[in-house]
């Protein structure tokens, strides 16, 4: 008998380390992925044969040959049309900027347009909220007084008091005859109840998920979120940033304290690109499509003068637009590069343009979270700063409760904000989305908030952090092996 268990003991091993050698040749040859990404792949697979098999069926699908997004012919000449008219007008330099220092960053903009079908629009207006108070009080207005249709998406929603009241804002104008669609994250909100969009849906308004489960308690698209958050009131008004939806967003979770976040109120012609991603990302998931009509067409406002790009990335994308956009703004950079984000895990190619801009005389600061949420993701993020302090990039942690804002200045003349951080996993796996402001008045909005988080803030050097303890340093060099997949 126990022959016969040591012989299919070495048979099952037998087949799992050709599985393991069949694996590791899709990841090398088929996959054609990141060269970091592959050797994290290949160490989980040779030191974890069973479950590093189990994991690359969960987290290693590569979407970025499939095409998600199925749009007609008829749709795809007249985008195509546009962007290349837009492209035309640009490089001719027919387009004035309101703004003369956004001259400066002409080729940036053709690089959104050209890359990702950013188009660029400049008849906006632009609120800044870094208090999550502010921020809802000032989107369920808006809710409130919606006439038409209000379109929403968030990672996270949580079921307390501050989600239970957006679900009844929501309820109410669906019982009026506004049009409401709701699209979650199915991780992001995978503790959440059947039933807690049923007051919205039973009252006509519509509630699904992203990438939801095919079966109960697993999801192979697991490694793959839609972790954009976008709020699309009548289409004129537009929300876009770091919030998601619950109380702990607001400051009120003790385990958080003070949430400090950035999020941007859009008025104008950049509503209408915000809109578009919604109902690219709604009509992959629900089987009621909406249909672009001129009803969610955004009024004019002549007088606004705000140049934005919105730009969205995804792991169905053959480039990773908002890093791209990021690399470029920062080779830009003359005299500051400001960053605030929650983790910091740059690729290569991010890492040396931080290096080259340091070492150039530009002032680059870069704001993290004294306190992590994720403590793997600020192992990693920890390793990365002993890449940076040296080249003289000076690091800031924040310590009045949690830093989650996802923000970036050059110059203060050309910002981002929205909902990447300055990670692998937001550039390579996650569904994000950036606005991209070309003007110098937000860009010193948003430094002066960053001189006043660093009030807040302790400068880590590089005495400091050559003073880790050695455990800390082993644990930071371990998980930052795993870093292109966290």
């Amino acid at each position: 008998m126990q022959a016969l268990a040591a012989n299919l003991l070495g048979h099952l091993y037998g087949f799992i380390t050709i599985l393991n050698v069949l694996l590791a040749i899709t990841v090398i040859f088929l996959e054609r992925r990141n060269v970091g990404v592959t050797w994290a792949w290949l160490m989980i697979l040779l030191f974890l044969p069973v479950v590093g098999f189990v994991l690359y069926m969960l987290f290693g699908q590569n979407l970025s040959r499939r095409k998600l997004y199925k749009l007609g012919a008829r749709e795809r000449m007249v985008i195509r049309t546009v962007v290349n008219s837009q492209l035309e007008d640009l490089k001719d330099k027919t387009i004035l900027f309101p703004d003369p220092a956004s001259e400066e960053y002409r080729d940036m903009i053709i690089l959104n347009l050209q890359a990702g079908q950013a188009l660029y629009t400049q008849e906006n207006q632009v609120e800044i909220f870094t208090n999550g108070m502010d921020k809802f009080e000032a989107l369920f207005q808006d809710i409130k007084n919606a006439k038409k249709h209000i379109h929403l998406i968030y990672y996270i929603v949580q079921m307390d008091t501050t989600g239970k009241k957006l679900v009844e804002a929501l309820t109410e104008k669906a019982k009026e005859g506004v049009e409401v669609r709701f699209l979650y994250d199915d991780i992001g909100c995978s503790h959440m109840n059947a039933d807690f969009f049923k007051p919205l849906r039973v009252a006509g308004g519509q509630a699904v998920a992203f990438f939801p489960s095919r079966f109960p308690y697993l999801n192979i698209r697991v490694n793959y979120r839609n972790h954009r958050k976008l709020a699309i009131i009548d289409g004129t008004v537009g929300y876009i940033g770091g919030y998601n939806v619950g109380d702990e967003y607001l400051g009120l979770d003790p385990r958080y304290g003070h949430w400090r976040d950035t999020h941007l109120k859009v008025r104008g012609s950049a509503v209408l690109m915000m809109n578009s991603q919604f109902m690219l990302d709604w009509n992959l998931s629900s089987a009621n499509k909406v249909v672009p009509d001129t009803r969610y067409l955004p009024a004019a406002l002549p007088d606004s003068q705000v140049g934005i790009q919105i730009v969205s990335s995804g792991p169905n994308d053959s480039m990773e637009h908002i890093r791209n956009a990021y690399i470029k703004m920062i080779h830009k950079a003359k005299t500051s590069i400001w960053i605030q984000t929650p983790y910091l895990i740059p690729d290569e190619s991010l890492l040396n343009a931080l290096q080259l801009a340091a070492m150039s005389g530009v002032d680059v600061r870069i704001m993290i979270p004294r306190t992590p949420d994720h403590r793997m993701v600020y192992w990693a993020t920890y390793s990365y700063l002993g890449n940076l302090l040296p080249y003289g990039v000076k690091c800031f942690l924040y310590g009045k409760g949690f830093l989650h804002a996802k923000t970036i200045t050059v110059d203060s003349e050309v910002s981002s904000v929205g909902t990447a951080n300055f990670d692998i996993r937001s550039f390579k796996l996650n569904f994000e989305v950036n606005a991209f402001v070309y003007d110098t008045e937000v860009g010193r909005r948003l430094d002066d908030i960053f001189m006043e988080d660093l009030k807040e803030c302790i400068e880590l050097t590089m005495e400091m952090y050559e003073k880790r303890p050695v455990h800390h340093k082993m644990r930071e060099s371990f998980v930052r092996l795993m870093s292109p997949i966290l």
